[in-house]
C-alpha cells in the first residue's frame, strides 16, 4: 500500500508553472519568504526556513496525534467544536484556539459561513501560520482562508479521488461494491475534494467489511501518508521560497 506523489517537483501544484531560480543568498532566502507572506524561523545559507503548521480539527484528535507524533512544526490547533483534539493538543502544549460555530450561526442554516471563516483565518495569521492541515475538520471553510493561504491548504479524504468525494465517501464505496477504496492527501480549494492530488494509498475492500470496519482500516493507513506528506510538502515548499522571491502559488510544491 504504497504512495504515490502526482505534482512532479518543482512545479506549482495547479498550473505545472516552474518555479523561477534565485540567487540562494540569505537576503534572497529572505524576500522570498516576505514574498510569499511565509513568517519562517530559522532560515541560513544552508538551511531552509521552518515553516509552521495550523491544525484545524473537530473530533478524537486520532490524525493529529499522527501529525505531532511524526514531529511536525504544529504552531497553532483550532477547533470549531468543543473536542477531545483540544486537549490532546493542550497536553502536548500545542497552543489552542476553539473558534465555536456556535458564536456563528451554529450547524443550521443561519450559519454564516464568509464571517467565520475570516475569523479562523485571522486567527490562524495571527499564529503565524504558514500552512494549513485540516484533520478531521468538519466545517468547510469559504474564501477568506483560500485567499490568505493560496495553495498551502491540506486535506486527507478516504477514499481514492476523484472516486467518492463528500462526507459520506466510505459508506459511497461499501455501496457501488468496488473492490478497493483507500486515502488521497490533496491541496484544499473552494470547491470541496476537487484540488491537486498530492498523495494516495490503495486499501482493499473485503467481502465482510462494514463501514466502520472499512474505515477504520482507511485511517490506519492514512495516519501514516498523511504526515509524511505534510512534511514533504513542507519541506519542499519551505527549500521553494528559499530559492527565490515568487508569489506562493509559484512556489507551492
Amino acid at each position: 500500500m504504497g504512495h504515490v506523489a502526482l505534482v512532479p517537483s518543482g512545479r506549482d501544484a495547479s498550473s505545472g508553472a516552474r518555479r523561477r531560480p534565485g540567487t540562494g543568498s540569505e537576503e534572497s532566502r529572505a524576500a522570498a519568504l516576505v514574498a510569499c507572506g511565509f513568517v519562517g524561523s530559522g532560515a541560513t545559507r544552508d538551511s531552509p526556513p521552518v515553516l509552521h503548521i495550523g491544525v484545524l480539527v473537530s473530533g478524537s484528535g486520532t490524525i493529529l496525534e499522527a501529525i505531532a507524533d511524526a514531529g511536525l512544526p504544529i504552531r497553532l490547533v483550532v477547533a470549531d467544536r468543543p473536542c477531545r483534539a483540544l486537549e490532546l493538543a493542550s497536553a502536548r502544549a500545542v497552543p489552542t484556539e476553539l473558534v465555536d460555530r456556535s458564536g456563528f450561526g451554529g450547524f443550521g442554516a443561519g450559519f454564516d459561513r464568509h464571517r467565520y471563516t475570516t475569523r479562523v483565518t485571522e486567527v490562524l495569521a495571527g499564529a503565524g501560520v504558514d500552512v494549513v492541515v485540516m484533520a478531521g475538520f468538519g466545517t468547510v471553510l469559504g474564501q477568506p482562508v483560500h485567499t490568505a493561504y493560496p495553495g498551502r491548504i491540506l486535506n486527507t479524504h478516504p477514499a481514492l479521488l476523484p472516486a467518492f468525494p463528500g462526507w459520506h465517501a466510505v459508506a459511497d464505496a461499501l455501496s457501488a461494491g468496488v473492490s478497493e477504496t483507500g486515502t488521497t492527501v490533496h491541496v484544499a480549494t473552494l470547491e470541496m475534494d476537487s484540488g491537486p492530488v498530492l498523495a494516495r494509498a490503495a486499501v482493499p475492500v473485503l467481502a465482510d467489511d462494514t463501514e466502520e470496519s472499512l474505515h477504520e482500516r482507511i485511517k490506519a493507513v492514512e495516519r501514516r501518508l498523511y504526515p509524511e506528506t505534510i512534511r514533504r510538502f513542507v519541506d519542499e515548499l519551505a527549500v521553494r521560497a528559499g530559492d527565490g522571491t515568487g508569489s506562493p502559488s509559484e512556489v507551492a510544491p
